[in-house]
Order: structure tokens, then C-alpha cells, then sequence
């Protein structure tokens, strides 16, 4: 019996030794060096703008506040610097001239806000979130979404600032439709936040793809697409060409694949491998999208993957802001 004890034993001991040894998967073995964050809170975001956004974001996460009021104050930041020409009033238009803006939030509990085709108003992801808390409503779009936005005390302001008008009416000599990736005419701010008490939210805004046409909408205010937040998982956003974001419901799809087990930056590089399946399907070249996403698990592991070299994303969190380039497929 000792000797059968024994043999039970040791062969327990070499099993364990065997699965130590397994080698790591690349995913494996970066998300092991991205440790996550041993003290609450987290903010991460799209992009070098990011790292403003972050800075106004932490102040109130470092203050035990909300990660809701975080992620809307965070992303304000970019939306008022009417030297973006992404996001905000100072983004380009569309082919008819018209700068329409795309804005959606989500909390804790999924409450969630949206607008699409905003006009004239300075923070489109503030009235998603008066949309979000004063409505029955889960999106207002264009003109509605304007005269909700003033019932609420949104200020209307100028539609088009003098530069980007003298970009576009140079574009009408040609009206030569093609973004490219990784130039900022098509991105996005989105940002996602762990808070204190453990609670996420995401904010994410845009003025969409420059010279797009009139009443086109991306990823970016569709709850799902742009954005996704399950309390009992994590956080996810995306950033780039909405289309292909919207094809795989991508960031709903990165937080139900945290939710089967993968890291976040598994998730993410999941979720980018069915962008690149669904686009070599179709017949369409890689080289011309460019679609990133960020997660943020339960544990405080951040993960981030893209389609090509280019994107880069801002975390906050116990050892400072830092911007960091995202991994990506083509290589």
C-alpha cells in the first residue's frame, strides 16, 4: 500500500513537472510581463491623446471616485481641443461639409447613453450620458439628438472651425474618398476605467472618418461595437475603421472571450484575428484597415492588439501614465 502511495506520488509530481514545462503561447508570455495592477484603480485609452485624458480621468479615480465620472471627464479633454481633428468640434467633416459627431457611455450596472450625427455641440459624450440617465432611451440621433441636447442646457455652437474647412474645400478638388490607416482622420478617444471599488465604465467619442458620407455612423457610439463593459468581467473599446469593428461586434466580443478565460490581451488578439479571417474572406487588403483594441480585466491585467504597426494606447494606474505601442498582426 506504501509503495502503491508512493508510485501515486511521484507520478502526481511528474505530471505537474510536464504541464510546468509546457511552453508559454506568445499571448501568454506578454501578458505574464503586463502584471496586472496590485492596487485599484486603472484608466486606459486610444492613442497618445490618451495620456491628457488620462491625467484628468486619474484625478478623480485617485480620489475614490467613479470610474463613470472618470471616463466622461477623461475623454471631454480631447473632445474641447479644437486642435484634434478626430474627435470634437475641431474634427473634419463630411463630404457635405457638415462635422457630425458619435458618442456613446456605459456604466457598472449597463446603463447606457448614445448620439450619433451630433451637430454643434462641444461634448457629445456628455449628452450620451444625459441620454443615458434623463431618457427611456439608449440613442438619439442627428436633429433629435441636437434638440435633446439643448433641452438639457447643451450650448449650439459653430459647426466647422476655419481649418478644417480649408482642408475640406481643398479635398472637393478631388473628393478622393480613401483613409488610410493609422492617419488620424478616422480615430477614435475610448477609454475604459476600473475604479477603487472595482466598478468599470467606458466612454468612447469621435468625429468619424473624415469626408465620410453625410449620416454615416462607425463603431464608436454603438454599445457592443466601439464599446463594452460587463461589471462581473471587465472592459473593452475599440479604435480605427468602425466598419470592420462593427462586422464582429468587436468589443462585446473581446469581454465574452474574458469571460471564457482568455487574458485581455488574448482577447484582443482574438478578436483582431476574426477582423483579419472576415477581411481575407471578403477579398479586401489588409493593408488598408487599421482596427486597435484595449481590455481591462477584473485583476487589473490591461491587454491591447491592433492590425498593423501604428497604434498606441495611455495607461494610468499605480506606477504612472505611460504610452505604450500596441503589438499587431502584420509583421
Amino acid at each position: 500500500m506504501e509503495n502503491r502511495r508512493n508510485f501515486i506520488k511521484t507520478s502526481a509530481l511528474a505530471a505537474a513537472a510536464v504541464l510546468t514545462n509546457i511552453p508559454k503561447t506568445k499571448a501568454e508570455e506578454k501578458q505574464q510581463q503586463i502584471k496586472p495592477a496590485t492596487v485599484k484603480p486603472i484608466v486606459i485609452s486610444t492613442w497618445k491623446f490618451g495620456i491628457g485624458a488620462n491625467e484628468e480621468a486619474w484625478k478623480i479615480l485617485a480620489n475614490n471616485g467613479k470610474a463613470l465620472d472618470a471616463v466622461e471627464t477623461g475623454v471631454k479633454v480631447i473632445e474641447g481641443n479644437m486642435n484634434e481633428r478626430s474627435v470634437g468640434l475641431g474634427g473634419r467633416p463630411d463630404r457635405d461639409g457638415h462635422v457630425t459627431l458619435d458618442a456613446c457611455i456605459m456604466d457598472e450596472f449597463a446603463n447606457i447613453g448614445s448620439v450619433a450625427c451630433l451637430e454643434h455641440i462641444k461634448h457629445p459624450i456628455s449628452v450620451a450620458r444625459a441620454v443615458m440617465e434623463k431618457t427611456p432611451h439608449v440613442m438619439l440621433v442627428g436633429d433629435g439628438a441636437l434638440q435633446f441636447a439643448i433641452s438639457q442646457g447643451f450650448t449650439k455652437e459653430k459647426g466647422v472651425v476655419e481649418e478644417t474647412q480649408k482642408d475640406w474645400k481643398e479635398w472637393l478638388k478631388t473628393s478622393n474618398y480613401k483613409p488610410q490607416a493609422n492617419i488620424e482622420n478616422h480615430d477614435t478617444i475610448g477609454m475604459i476605467a476600473m475604479d477603487s471599488n472595482g466598478n468599470f465604465s467606458g466612454a468612447c467619442t469621435t468625429s468619424g472618418l473624415a469626408y465620410k458620407m453625410h449620416g454615416r455612423v462607425g463603431d464608436s457610439p454603438i454599445i457592443g461595437a466601439g464599446l463594452y463593459v460587463d461589471n462581473e468581467v471587465g472592459a473593452a473599446t475599440a479604435t480605427g475603421h468602425g466598419e470592420e469593428v462593427i462586422r464582429i461586434a468587436g468589443c462585446h466580443s473581446v469581454v465574452e472571450l474574458m469571460r471564457q478565460g482568455r487574458t485581455p490581451q488574448q482577447a484582443c488578439e482574438e478578436a483582431v484575428a476574426r477582423i483579419v479571417r472576415i477581411t481575407k474572406n471578403r477579398g479586401k487588403n489588409l493593408k488598408d484597415i487599421q482596427v486597435g483594441f484595449i481590455a481591462i480585466n477584473q485583476n487589473g491585467q490591461y491587454g491591447a492588439y491592433c492590425v498593423q504597426s501604428g497604434f498606441n494606447f495611455a495607461v494610468y494606474n499605480e506606477v504612472g501614465n505611460n504610452l505604450i505601442n500596441s503589438d499587431f498582426y502584420m509583421k
